[in-house]
This record gives C-alpha cells, sequence and structure tokens, in this order.
C-alpha cells in the first residue's frame, strides 16, 4: 500500500511541473498563515500573554511584600535584641543592688548578733565573777570557821579565848 501512494505522489509531481510549484496558490497560503496567526493572537496568544503577564506582577509583587516585611522583621529583631539587652542588664543591676543590700543587712544582723553575744559573754564573765568573790568570801568564812574549830580541838578552847 506504501508503494501506491509513493507512486501516485509521483506521478502528481511529474504532472504539474515538479515538488514546488509557485503559482497563486503560495501568495494565498501566506495570507491564511498571516490570517490564522491574527486570530490565534487574538484568540490564544494575547490573553495568555496577559495571564503570563498578570502572573510576573503578582510574583514580583509578592516578592517586594515579602522583601519588605523580612526587612521589617529584621529591625524588628534587632530592636527587641537591644531592649532585651537592656532589660538584662537592667536585671543584672537589679540584682547586684538586691544582694549588695542582703549582704548589708545580713552584716548589720551579724553585727548585731556579735554585740549581743559579746553583751551575754561579758554578763556571764561578771556572774561568775560575782559567784567567785561569793564564793571566795564564803570559802575563807567557812575556813575561818574550821582553822577556829580545828585551833580549838587543837588547843583547847581556853587558850582561844584568852587570846
Amino acid at each position: 500500500m506504501t508503494h501506491w501512494i509513493t507512486l501516485l505522489a509521483v506521478e502528481e509531481v511529474a504532472k504539474e511541473g515538479g515538488l514546488f510549484d509557485l503559482d497563486a496558490t503560495l501568495p494565498l497560503m501566506a495570507i491564511q498563515f498571516l490570517v490564522l496567526a491574527l486570530i490565534l493572537n487574538a484568540t490564544l496568544y494575547k490573553p495568555l500573554g496577559q495571564a503570563i503577564d498578570g502572573r510576573n506582577d503578582y510574583i514580583r509583587n509578592n516578592q517586594l511584600d515579602a522583601q519588605q516585611r523580612l526587612s521589617q522583621a529584621e529591625k524588628l529583631a534587632a530592636q527587641y535584641e537591644q531592649e532585651l539587652a537592656g532589660a538584662r542588664r537592667q536585671a543584672q543591676a537589679v540584682i547586684a543592688q538586691a544582694q549588695a543590700e542582703a549582704q548589708k543587712v545580713a552584716a548589720q544582723k551579724i553585727a548585731a548578733a556579735q554585740q549581743e553575744a559579746q553583751a551575754q559573754r561579758e554578763k556571764a564573765a561578771s556572774e561568775i565573777e560575782q559567784q567567785k568573790q561569793e564564793a571566795l568570801a564564803s570559802l575563807e568564812a567557812q575556813v575561818d570557821a574550821l582553822s577556829r574549830q580545828i585551833l580549838e580541838k587543837l588547843l583547847g578552847a581556853d587558850l582561844i579565848s584568852q587570846r
């Protein structure tokens, strides 16, 4: 079957004078091509081009908007970081001040406790000294009484009364 089509095509070419025949059909085909191109441009390519341009504009606008938002976010992040650093410095200053005050209060309480302990120590020492004096006085009285008794027993009551 393929041979028959080839034979028919060769016979047609041989009858009309060659492979390309330059008669009135060539300009007619060119005009048809241009008209078809204009129709396709008006019906398909122009709306498609507008859709593509619209999509490009949409993407470009979204990209610019995203870049602006990103720059604002970076600015806000930098601002918040600075504020955070300031807040940390303030917190450290407050903590240092509170520690200093706590140490001052602790030092005052320690000094008061030491003074109270010193006062109690001095009071206890004076009480001990007083009790010592009383004990010595009591012992002297007892020693005197015992020495009299010993003398009375040894020497007798007569000698002691003469003295």
